[in-house]
């Protein structure tokens, strides 16, 4: 079950049981039925969009022939991805509202916004329109934004 645990971490355990499924050329009408389940709930779960309940993962593991508890422990894998990505998503600013343009020079999407601030302030400050400004003001904090302004102003003598 390692294996297959580790091999799956992260991937709602929905779309595991479609292609294990298709595998075994099963249909999902009829197991749902078999498993005493509604077919629309089997439906959605190989969607992704629901979850699956420690009930049906007995029944699904067994019927599949994995270890007890494999879907439901895949499925608190996929919970904790999914927590994980949001709060990556909150590292950062609201990409949206920054032009990518502004940062020509770099790969955007690998751009640290914690450890690179004082670059992305100084960018931004020098080229960003107020809406870009604004957002790191929310992101940054006006003090840190403040202080990365007037360190740039001392460091070059003009005004930015």
């Amino acid at each position: 079950m390692e294996k297959l645990i580790d091999k799956f971490k992260g991937i709602h355990p929905g779309l595991i049981l479609e292609r294990e499924l298709k595998k075994r050329r099963l249909k999902k009408g009829p197991l749902a039925l078999s498993l005493n389940e509604y077919p629309q709930t089997l439906n959605d779960i190989t969607k992704g969009k629901r979850g699956v309940t420690a009930s049906l993962s007995i029944k699904l593991d067994q019927i599949l022939g994995l270890e007890e508890g494999t879907m439901l422990i895949l499925q608190a894998y996929y919970e904790i991805q999914k927590e994980k990505n949001k709060r990556n998503a909150a590292d950062k600013p609201n990409l949206s509202i920054l032009r990518k343009i502004l940062f020509w020079d770099t790969d955007f999407d690998k751009i640290n916004w914690k450890s690179q601030y004082k670059s992305v302030i100084q960018r931004v400050l020098e080229r960003g329109n107020s809406d870009e400004k604004n957002e790191l003001i929310r992101y940054y904090g006006q003090d840190l934004v403040n202080k990365v302004a007037i360190n740039s102003i001392d460091q070059t003598g003009r005004d930015i």
